[in-house]
């Protein structure tokens, strides 16, 4: 379980450090990436939002890279273009520890996937 919790770390540190190449600045912490991904699937450009429409937006990342694995779904947007999701599969229950690993591995997840960015992974030969 620790090579698997230090590949994540790296992986994740590795990320931090590819959105800092892209747009920057690097992100303080997960909180700070779920909302640049929130930012990502509203498809609103780049603005000032209000403390609530933050929140809303860090609540559509989580919603988004849980999707990945089954457990939101697109209900549809909006008037105003916001994504609204729908739980269609129970969230495990997690300690904070867990539901932040559990997090980190699907922002990972949409990064490669959604994004397309493939040299997240540690060379084959680290470790």
């Amino acid at each position: 379980m620790i090579k698997k919790d230090l590949e994540l770390e790296r992986k994740w540190h590795r990320l931090l450090l590819m959105l800092k190449e892209n747009i920057g600045k690097k992100p303080a912490d997960l909180n700070a990436v779920l909302f640049l991904i929130g930012v990502q699937e509203l498809g609103q450009g780049r603005r000032n939002f209000t403390k609530e429409q933050k929140q809303d937006l860090m609540h559509i990342a989580i919603c988004k890279v849980l999707s990945l694995s089954g457990f939101y779904e697109l209900e549809g947007l909006d008037e105003q273009g916001w994504p609204h999701w729908k739980l269609v599969k129970k969230l495990p229950h997690f300690d904070m520890l867990e539901q932040e690993k559990l997090l980190k591995m699907h922002v990972l997840d949409y990064f490669e996937q959604e994004m397309g960015w493939e040299d997240l992974a540690p060379p084959a030969d680290a470790g």
